[in-house]
């Protein structure tokens, strides 16, 4: 699958539509959790550019997919 950079509060935005809620902040370092998965630490600023490599990676753990956004 192919990703395209993407900003950090599209990807947040996207993750809470799946289910995902922030249990902590603190700046921009936000702990995420789901029922059934591992917490998550989202630790973007919201205007910064995620670039492919990462959304791959936030994949991998949140189950986020391009049809997310």
């Amino acid at each position: 699958m192919k990703w395209h950079a993407v900003k950090a509060l599209r990807v947040l935005k996207a993750l809470l539509k799946l289910g995902w809620r922030i249990k902590r902040q603190r700046g921009s370092h936000r702990v995420l959790e789901k029922e059934g998965h591992p917490d998550f630490t989202f630790a973007f600023h919201d205007r910064e550019e995620i670039g492919t490599r990462m959304l791959a990676r936030i994949a991998k753990h949140t189950d986020l997919t391009q049809d997310s956004f």
